[in-house]
């Protein structure tokens, strides 16, 4: 079955549907999710979005925050574009309806760490669902945009697969699998927009959500893109620790709020030990003393403690933080909080440029999929959705601008699995699937060692053939499909970690400690 339309875009998160709507005046747009709606990292996150609104800050101090966190390796430019755009953002959001915290005639602004100024909009901790809920909301409304549930997006459909084989790299859509036929389908389009989030799946210990498998990043470095600084993983210094509750993040602005990092038992406050902005530093100097402290002790995690905030302090600004955690039998009032660091957020992607383009004609990406030079080696708290929202607009934009040099699709081949058989053997996709996640955890996290990201690749190697014989000889599954793409993001990252001989940001090694003069960005060509 073949679906035509102008502009396809794939993921119904904060830049897709951002890109979406600001095409949506001019084009007929259909949107893919993977599954629900709202089952991405938009609906997740908790903090809320940085922009200067507060007297007395100003956008080169936020500029400078950026490139404080990123180590020196973001693309200044493109920190000056996004941050100059980011009150219009919240403006817009404001327009869509989005409840942002007052206090009297002003928005409420939080701080989180790696910020000089108080310069986080949010919603209560729960931005990301009012996000998008807004963006959902307006999405629906509009006559001009299709929204496509349960479609796992298998390949981009490039010049390869035209009726008339061509080299030129053109991208004409994607093949997917509809969940609820069971079928795969073509959807073609003049211009696709990737939007389709992260790799934090490929960690045993992972805030994103569970459709995080860098289906989009593996697609475009299939078909020919670019991808960049890879080795760039983001962990969260605080998730929950609870076996039952895999992935239920405590927000950074609980140490924002005077929140105190702590050894069980001993109730030992250790930060001062690590960094004289104490719980403030930045997430990957936070994430790497709670990974030393619990290596050191053999513990299974260590306590964050804002009970001395007070009862009504800590339920106003934490609601549902301090409802779920109640749920769990934990009164964040008056009890410290079991915290795990947690792969977090992917830093690098397909390399795009200021109009969110990538290295392929007609194929635009935004948001974590993309590497735009913002977040350099370590991602600023809050700045996440912000580059959502930048780059969901200025990828439309440019599209709006040269849509009469997009040239309609030609006649694509349909998908053809006349080769290929029902999998007998889905438990082989279980197995790789949760030894990919492990290895990646113990040799490729936090703290790497040469040794170790060796020893991944090998299995990554050892992998490949065994999940390129499976591809080849079965029909696609979801399940499939997101084991093919999680081992192409983890041999990404693995190859990355192991060209760069320093340690810089979310980058740490302990066979080259020091940071080199020259920021470099790490440059994978297909």
């Amino acid at each position: 079955m073949d679906h035509v339309s102008e502009i396809l875009v794939i993921g119904s998160g904060a830049a897709g549907l951002t890109a979406a709507l600001n095409l949506a005046s001019r084009f007929k747009v259909t949107v893919l999710a993977k599954g629900g709606f709202n089952e991405g990292s938009t609906a997740w996150a908790q903090g809320g979005i940085a922009a200067v609104l507060e007297p007395g800050d100003t956008f080169d101090s936020h500029i400078e925050d950026t490139m404080i966190a990123g180590a020196g390796l973001n693309d200044r430019a493109t920190v000056e574009f996004v941050v100059e755009n980011a009150p219009k953002a919240i403006a817009r959001l404001g327009e869509l309806g989005v409840p942002f915290n007052t206090e009297g005639n002003a928005l409420h602004l939080t701080r989180e760490g790696g910020h000089s100024h108080r310069r986080i909009v949010h919603v209560d901790d729960a931005t990301g669902w009012a996000v998008q809920e807004a963006l959902l909301k307006a999405a629906h409304a509009n006559p001009n945009i299709t929204l496509v549930p349960d479609m796992v997006v298998i390949d981009l459909a490039t010049s390869r697969h035209e009726e008339r084989y061509s080299g030129a790299g053109n991208v004409w859509g994607v093949y997917a699998f509809n969940r609820a036929t069971n079928r795969v389908e073509l959807f073609t389009a003049r211009a696709t927009v990737l939007a389709t989030g992260g790799a934090g799946r490929t960690y045993l210990f992972s805030t994103a959500p569970r459709g995080a498998t860098g289906d989009g990043i593996a697609m475009a470095w299939r078909a020919g893109c670019r991808i960049s600084n890879m080795e760039f993983m983001q962990f969260h210094p605080t998730c929950l620790y609870n076996l039952e509750v895999k992935n239920f993040l405590i927000t950074e602005a609980v140490r924002g709020e005077g929140g105190q990092l702590k050894i069980p038992g001993s109730g030992y406050r250790f930060m001062p030990d690590f960094d004289p902005r104490l719980e403030l530093a930045p997430r990957d100097v936070v994430a790497r003393a709670i990974d030393h402290e619990i290596k050191r002790l053999g513990l299974d995690y260590v306590h964050l403690d804002i009970s001395h905030m007070g009862a009504d302090f800590v339920k106003q600004h934490f609601p549902m933080i301090h409802a779920r955690l109640l749920g769990l039998g934990i009164d964040m009032t008056s009890d410290p909080i079991p915290v795990v660091p947690a792969q977090h957020y992917t830093c690098g992607g397909v390399v795009i440029d200021r109009h969110g383009r990538t290295d392929l004609p007609h194929l635009y990406a935004a948001g974590e999929v993309s590497q735009s030079g913002l977040h350099g080696a370590n991602r600023l708290a809050s700045n996440s959705l912000l580059e959502c929202f930048v780059f969901g607009e200025a990828a439309a934009d440019h599209i709006a601008a040269n849509w009469g040099d997009l040239a309609p699709p030609p006649a694509i081949r349909p998908w053809d699995e006349s080769r290929v058989t029902d999998s007998d053997e889905e438990v082989v996709i279980k197995q790789n699937w949760t030894e990919i996640r492990r290895f990646m955890w113990n040799y490729v996290g936090i703290v790497r060692t040469t040794k170790r990201l060796e020893r991944a690749a090998r299995r990554i190697a050892a992998l490949r053939e065994e999940v390129g014989d499976y591809y080849g000889h079965f029909r696609v599954t979801p399940d499939l499909i997101e084991l093919r793409n999680l081992l192409e993001s983890a041999d990404l990252i693995v190859r990355s970690a192991l060209h760069r001989k320093e340690s810089r940001g979310l980058h740490y090694t302990l066979d080259y400690p020091e940071t080199a003069d020259d920021a470099v960005d790490t440059i994978l060509v297909p």
